[in-house]
């Protein structure tokens, strides 16, 4: 198999791979364009992400500086905002769904190393998808890692690093991330009545 096949079949691959980094290169080109349209013009930078993310919903904001690895593994859904310097790191897909706000300095990524020093000396990487769900407000200066869910109705306070999976309606935060508490979903509460 070539390098850009292992990594799209999740398998380890080798980063430095020249049509890996191509595809790279390119999603730092358009990184670099959707961040030098003004904010201002709105449709320009809508349309500017519907040629380079996987899929976008309806009144999605990204501020700038925005960066990514890929840009075609990044499906966000409706009401979408990220804040100021978030990076996605898209080397497998990352889901996002529906009224998600992500603060500034925010990292999400799917890519691993090996914790071998030869592995990593081999430019070796793997990858895993990210999924967050609706209603989902991530703070300022989180990362969360590969592999990782984040259900739905969930607020993951500001300088968390979420390791693994978020369960719906919780509040998490810490090193690593824990519940500290349950939400109400309002959500569900007036769609009832």
């Amino acid at each position: 198999m070539k390098e850009i096949e292992k990594l799209d079949a999740g398998l380890t691959y080798d980063f430095w791979d020249e049509e890996v980094n191509a595809r790279k290169i390119q999603a730092l080109e358009n990184c670099q364009k959707l961040n030098a349209i003004p904010i201002q013009n709105t449709e320009q930078r809508t349309q500017m992400l519907q040629s380079f993310f996987g899929s976008v919903g309806e009144d999605v904001v990204v501020l700038p500086v925005f960066n990514c690895d890929y840009g075609r593994n990044i499906h966000v859904g409706n009401h979408f905002l990220t804040n100021y310097n978030v990076t996605i790191l898209d080397i497998a897909p990352v889901w996002i769904g529906n009224h998600v706000m992500i603060g500034p300095g925010t990292l999400i990524t799917t890519v691993n190393h090996p914790i071998s020093p030869l592995g990593r000396r081999q430019h070796l990487a793997v990858s895993k998808s990210v999924t967050i769900g609706d209603d989902v407000w991530i703070g300022g200066n989180v990362t969360i890692l590969p592999g990782v869910t984040v259900g739905n109705n969930v607020i993951v306070a500001a300088g968390a690093v979420v390791t693994k999976d978020v369960p719906n309606n919780c509040l998490v935060g810490g090193v690593p991330a824990k519940v500290i508490r349950s939400l109400e979903n309002d959500i569900i509460e007036q769609n009832e009545k």
